[in-house]
């Protein structure tokens, strides 16, 4: 009963998507709160709905990773997108940073590892929950370029930190180990090492294949998929992280490739959207009901910490220097909604830590998602309204005649939708 309604359910979501984004009703709002409804009405049992969440997060997690990293144009991205390298490069470190000061008072007993595990846990940003704004023609095509390079990107660049801090807060739990740096250093190194192997060589394959027409774009797909699996088990075989492995191939795959494997920008949009939808139907059918029982003052606080102050202060002072404007700083610190990297990362790393630390900062993860969901998806049609008449009672600013007009835009899955649909952003 409750797979039929959830099919359904998709159906009726899907036919009304399009009217549905100039809304305050978000994908991820819904399905989430349908996953809900469905656990507390009885409709549809939870029994089994966390293992099967924490096999959809893994996969979807390995292949969006190599996805989204092999759509990056690293060259483009330093020479044309001063923004979002910025708050990727100093906003991103200054979010652990600030993370840890603000989020240690509220943890205390807690290993210092911990705590900033908590804060690289909390730092990445998911563009899905706040689509009225990427998507908005009414906001300029920089800011919302800048917003939507930074989402496609924090999840990788966050992730080391995450599986760094995870192994040392494990290792500070238990005394009677040493060796948490040699398996730090392994992870880290190998993970990278096997995914620019596994990327350099699957590409060379492909552009081979694609030379002597022995491919199509169907099979392309495929075998592109296969990769990403790929690095990642040969990443776990030599001890290195998997996950790490993916982002790394996939940089290495779409750097050899250069933008000729049309299926990396098609499934994002397409068997991506049923990955992520799912996983968030998922949480809200698994874990959202179980994190509410966990919710409290202190939660509040570190989730209103990391919303309302630790991003907007390491966005404004990571963008200190360059033509963006105050009014653009505080529109980027704001809309940085946390989504489905958040609760990847904590569902990731909950086996690997002690479970006095595991439970609670899975739960506060699952918290911080749905109440992200539910803010920044209740504002994001009303802030892109606003932001995009302030701009344009501004003239001639740097939002609207950005320095890099002329520049090719990088593509990421948003953009590569985007043209499809006529929105050249």
């Amino acid at each position: 009963m409750g797979l039929l309604l959830l099919a359904l359910f998709t159906v009726a979501f899907s036919m009304v998507a399009n009217r549905l984004s100039s809304t305050v009703l978000t994908a991820p709002m819904l399905f989430i709160g349908f996953g809900f409804l469905l656990s507390e009405t009885g409709l549809m049992s939870s029994e089994g709905a966390e293992s099967t969440l924490h096999l959809v997060a893994e996969i979807a997690l390995i292949v969006l990773l190599f996805l989204d990293a092999a759509q990056i144009d690293l060259a483009t991205l330093r020479k044309r997108h001063v923004w979002p390298v910025r708050m990727l490069v100093i906003g991103l470190p200054l979010s652990l940073l600030f993370g840890t000061i603000a989020l240690a008072p509220l943890l205390p007993g807690w290993p210092i590892f911990a705590v900033v595990l908590v804060a690289a846990i909390l730092a990445p940003t998911d563009a899905a929950l706040g689509q009225a704004v990427v998507t908005n023609p009414a906001v300029p095509e920089r800011p919302r370029r800048a917003l939507t390079v930074e989402s496609g990107l924090n999840d990788g660049l966050a992730l080391p930190a995450v599986l760094l801090f995870a192994s040392l807060a494990a290792e500070s739990m238990d005394r009677s180990n040493a060796g948490w740096l040699a398996f730090g250093a392994k992870q880290l190194l190998l993970g990278p090492l096997a995914g620019v192997i596994a990327g350099y060589v699957g590409g060379t394959i492909l552009i081979w294949a694609k030379r002597k027409q022995s491919t199509s774009d169907t099979f392309e797909g495929v075998g592109a998929i296969a990769l990403a699996g790929a690095s990642y088990l040969a990443a776990t075989l030599i001890d290195g992280n998997g996950f790490i492995a993916a982002f790394v191939a996939g940089l290495s795959f779409g750097h050899v490739v250069k933008g000729r494997c049309k299926f990396v920008y098609e499934f994002t949009e397409s068997e991506g959207q049923l990955l992520t939808w799912g996983a968030f139907f998922l949480l809200g059918l698994a874990l959202v009901p179980e994190a509410l029982d966990h919710l409290d003052l202190r939660s509040l606080a570190i989730i209103g910490l990391s919303l309302l102050v630790v991003r907007p202060l390491a966005i404004w002072i990571s963008l200190i220097g360059t033509d963006a404007s105050p009014m653009t700083r505080l529109f980027f610190g704001w809309f940085g909604p946390r989504g489905l990297a958040t609760a990847l990362f904590a569902l990731l790393v909950v086996p690997k830590i002690d479970h006095a630390l595991a439970e609670p900062i899975l739960m506060l993860a699952i918290n911080a998602v749905w109440i992200s969901a539910l803010v920044h998806g209740i504002s994001a049609a009303p802030g892109a309204r606003w932001y995009a008449a302030r701009v344009s009672e501004m003239g001639d600013c740097a939002e609207i005649e950005p320095v890099e007009a002329s520049a090719k835009p990088l593509r990421t899955h948003e953009t590569f939708q985007s043209s499809q649909t006529g929105d050249k952003r």
